[in-house]
């Protein structure tokens, strides 16, 4: 047996190895395959070469469906973590901090959006859009002050719906707009 052999698993140098034995065509041919293998594999190609009109299009998709599903669906559930794993994948693919901006603020909209129509009693959900404020909050003050202005104009109102459900949620986002300077 090889050392290769040996390993239960194989990792990113094992596969980085076998690369380097790749001509260009071959390693096109391989690229293409993981194109046409997978939709996600689409998405973050696309995302990567900002190929499209709107690389985020996908990501903004894929959090509605998870926080803001339609509940009228018999298989439309809320997954928390498959929401926030769009915003992850467009970091990884990406991770253009105004587009993750508009990921994490978009998401935190979404929850509005959901919680107009449909009542929600899940303290986890609850805090999981409470952490995403706070985390939307640090992207959007990394960029440049003419670019803030109107996420944080969203962030606010976001915070204003936040004061009409309770689980303390309206204050939680209204501390964390004071801790990062802004008056709501």
């Amino acid at each position: 047996m090889n050392k290769i052999d040996k390993k239960a698993k194989p990792s990113w140098s094992d596969i980085k190895s076998k690369l380097s034995d790749f001509d260009r065509v071959g390693l096109l041919g391989l690229v293409h395959d993981l194109y046409a293998v997978s939709k996600d594999n689409q998405t973050f190609l696309h995302a990567r070469f900002g190929l499209g009109d709107d690389v985020l299009k996908p990501y903004k998709t894929a959090i509605s469906r998870w926080i803001c599903p339609d509940v009228m669906r018999s298989n439309q559930t809320i997954s928390v973590a498959k929401a926030k794993k769009a915003i992850t994948d467009y970091k990884k693919a990406v991770g253009q901090p105004e587009g993750l901006a508009e990921l994490a603020v978009f998401y935190c909209e979404e929850v509005f959006v959901f919680l107009g129509y449909c009542g929600m009693d899940d303290e986890g959900y609850f805090d999981a859009v409470v952490r995403m404020f706070e985390q939307a909050l640090k992207y959007v003050m990394v960029l440049p002050e003419t670019k803030c202005q109107s996420f944080i104009e969203r962030l606010e109102q976001v915070c204003a719906q936040g004061q009409n459900i309770g689980w303390g949620v309206g204050d939680d986002m209204s501390r964390l707009l004071s801790e990062y300077g802004i008056d709501d």
